[in-house]
């Protein structure tokens, strides 16, 4: 059986430091909770993630 190539990703915001949990596959632009800076952004696949992953969640 195959594993889903998509999970959520705890990532931490370069600005405020805030740790946000985030799919990997996003559908829209994700903004940090506190700041609102941009943590990830949709491709039509694979979310570009414009920030540290911190963990990859299974």
């Amino acid at each position: 059986m195959e594993s889903p190539k998509s999970r959520f990703l705890k990532v931490k915001c370069k600005k405020c430091r805030n740790e946000q949990i985030v799919f990997s596959k996003a559908a829209m632009v994700v903004k940090c909770l506190v700041c609102e800076t941009v943590l990830a952004e949709p491709t039509g696949g694979l979310a570009n993630i414009q920030t540290k992953v911190e963990e990859a969640m299974d």
